[in-house]
């Protein structure tokens, strides 16, 4: 089933919608969808599985990181800022999205430590 490749939703949502050519990513965390589990318990290693998450589900839609034009970060510790900006500036290369970033009191796993969402456009 290629679906296996993509991460399930944690409540009444959709992993992605899409109006006209955008499509809009709901935040992602770093469980692998094939285990179950969270990717690793250091920022390093979450926000690559972050990654992985977003791309299958811009794949799925049509479309890939290269047309991200907004993300989200939620951080649940600012003092990770630097080690996940590594992370994402390598992912995105020399493309740069618009973005915030925050820092928020908790996310919906134990030990997840980021979260990304993302607004992308389809080509054409």
């Amino acid at each position: 089933d290629p679906r296996a490749d993509l991460p399930a939703p944690v409540g009444p949502y959709s992993p992605a919608m899409t109006f006209d050519r955008l499509v809009f990513v709901s935040g992602q965390g770093a469980t692998d969808p094939r285990t179950g589990q969270l990717a690793g318990l250091d920022v390093e290693s979450q926000t690559e599985q972050v990654f992985r998450n977003l791309q299958a589900i811009l794949e799925a839609a049509g479309t890939d990181l290269s047309r991200v034009l907004r993300c989200g970060v939620f951080l649940v510790d600012m003092r990770d800022f630097e080690r996940m900006n590594e992370v994402y500036g390598r992912r995105f290369g020399s493309h740069r999205p618009a973005r915030t970033t925050v820092q928020v009191a908790s996310l919906p796993v134990p030990g997840l430590r980021v979260e990304i969402d993302a607004v992308a456009c389809l080509p054409g």
